[in-house]
């Protein structure tokens, strides 16, 4: 009897361990908040293909909502939801409130995939969805062939040399790819142009 009942909460045990892991695993245990202040729970994702980019206007690198737009309205049918997260932390470039974001966004870019609250991404402030997604998929260096790419080198590291060592984000228009059961199967920094994930999304949308 003793073992019967050993064995039964170490079964018990090992599925809340279980549970847990799966659950730290996936984007569907986060909320953010979207533009108009509305609470947005990640599990209704589930069974998507996600692509989250930390945006920002004023960028070098912000013609790229052209992109994204155009990746969402080719794949949105097909299960693909672009998610944009603005953000001031770099050269301030992302200054406006909320409301002339959603309205340069959509002036310019003609953006209609969701846009969120703006938020932090790096330090002790950053959201939780952030603070995930760095521990899932670190820093790998920028796109060698971008011709940006040598200039972004050269000012992060007068600020940290080791910036490359660190799994932080670098600059806007990072972006990261979840599966369809949650999970982050690719980060892509601002030198990877949107056209170029076409292969990516295509792959995870066959799964």
């Amino acid at each position: 009897m003793r073992h019967k009942t050993f064995f039964s909460i170490l079964a018990v045990v090992f599925c809340l361990l279980s549970c847990k892991t799966s659950s730290t695993n996936t984007i569907y245990q986060f909320s953010a908040l979207s533009n108009k202040g509305q609470e947005v729970n990640f599990a209704d994702y589930k069974g998507k293909v996600l692509l989250i980019v930390n945006t920002a206007s004023k960028c070098g690198f912000t013609p790229q909502y052209d992109g994204l737009e155009a990746l969402y309205q080719k794949y949105v049918d097909r299960g693909l939801v672009v998610i944009g997260f603005p953000c001031d932390q770099f050269g301030h470039q992302e200054p406006g409130t909320n409301e002339e974001i959603e309205e340069f966004c959509r002036v310019n870019h003609g953006v209609t995939f969701p846009l969120m609250s703006k938020i932090e991404v790096n330090g002790e402030n950053a959201h939780p969805i952030y603070k995930w997604l760095e521990s899932q998929a670190g820093f790998a260096g920028f796109a060698a062939d971008h011709p940006l790419s040598n200039l972004m080198d050269q000012m992060l590291s007068k600020g940290d040399p080791d910036y490359a060592s660190k799994p932080d984000i670098k600059w806007n228009f990072t972006k990261f790819l979840i599966d369809r059961k949650g999970k982050v199967v690719g980060r892509f920094e601002p030198t990877v142009e949107p056209a170029q994930l076409e292969k990516p999304i295509e792959e995870q949308l066959q799964e």
